[in-house]
């Protein structure tokens, strides 16, 4: 069992930086895949980046490739996205999610979910 607390979330204006951290509890935490999605008003819950349980691989959305980092410190049993070059579009309720075994795109490949964290980014 693994339980995932997010936190990090905040307002902040169009081209700022957050970062979010997600939590886990649990000695397994280096053997789980890991992502982040994200779900805006309206709108269904969507991929946003992935790392392997190693860390070195990684994986992003065509919407944030080359604004947002996914990383990992599996000593710390926590999982980051450093988010840069804030959109509106980016707005959402942010949620981590933790998988056996290596990453993955889908949603629905995912055993546990964190609470999530929201993120609003003001024009």
């Amino acid at each position: 069992q693994v339980q995932l607390v997010e936190s990090g979330g905040g307002l902040v204006q169009v081209g700022g930086s957050l970062r979010l951290s997600c939590a886990a509890s649990g000695r397994t935490f280096s053997s789980y895949g890991m992502g982040w999605f994200r779900q805006a008003p309206g709108k269904e819950r969507e991929f946003v980046s992935a790392i392997s349980w190693s860390g070195t691989g990684t994986y992003y959305a065509d919407s944030v490739k080359g604004r947002f980092t996914i990383s990992r410190d599996n000593a710390k049993n926590t999982m980051y996205l450093q988010m840069n070059s804030l959109k509106p579009e980016d707005t959402a309720v942010y949620y981590c999610a933790a998988k056996i075994g290596d990453y993955s795109v889908n949603a629905y490949n995912y055993n546990y979910w964190g609470q999530g964290t929201q993120v609003t980014v003001s024009s």
